[in-house]
């Protein structure tokens, strides 16, 4: 097997995934430009998942490029609502806008993962989560919001609950959730 895997991100919630299932890893953030990379793909008419995969890929290739012999482990998450890509809030104002798109909406969380070595990809898997968030009004998103500190605002964790669980078994926002392929 292996001794480690280098994770090619800065998520905290990765690192917490892999740590919790025995994979020890290393962060090295490829610091792509997703919103550069997400605006190209758009203009060639890419969807949302093949978005998703691209970007978790570039990341495991840019990161495994330096790394020779070692094995890089590249993930992105997109939320896809109506075909169209919700991006990662920048500040609490985009994020209340966010929650007000999706309000009642039917959506859904794309996540690709890919693992390169030496510059290549030598595996990757994309998955497609099917969820819809509660009706709530104004004040209810407010609030919602107002609970969530900044550093998981900002790293897409909108739907996860205030206690650190999965956002499928959040009695806050989803109440539906159905993994697809």
């Amino acid at each position: 097997m292996f001794e480690e895997i280098i994770l090619a991100s800065k998520s905290l919630v990765r690192k917490k995934i892999l740590e919790e299932n025995g994979i020890k890893c290393i962060v090295e953030p490829s610091n792509i430009d997703e919103n550069l990379i997400k605006e190209s793909l758009l203009k060639e008419n890419a969807n949302p998942k093949l978005i998703s995969k691209n970007l978790a890929e570039l990341k495991a290739n840019k990161v495994s490029q330096k790394k020779n012999g070692n094995l890089v482990l590249g993930a992105d998450s997109i939320i896809n609502l109506k075909e169209k890509i919700i991006s990662k809030p920048s500040n609490r104002d985009e994020a209340l806008a966010i929650l007000q798109k999706l309000n009642g909406q039917k959506h859904q969380l794309i996540s690709s993962v890919c693992i390169s070595k030496n510059g290549s990809m030598i595996w990757n898997y994309t998955d497609i989560a099917v969820l819809t968030m509660k009706q709530m009004n104004n004040q209810e998103l407010k609030s919602y919001l107002a609970k969530i500190k900044d550093k998981e605002l900002y790293a897409y964790q909108l739907t996860f609950a205030q206690d650190g669980s999965n956002f499928a078994n959040s009695p806050y926002l989803c109440t539906d959730f159905t993994a697809t392929k």
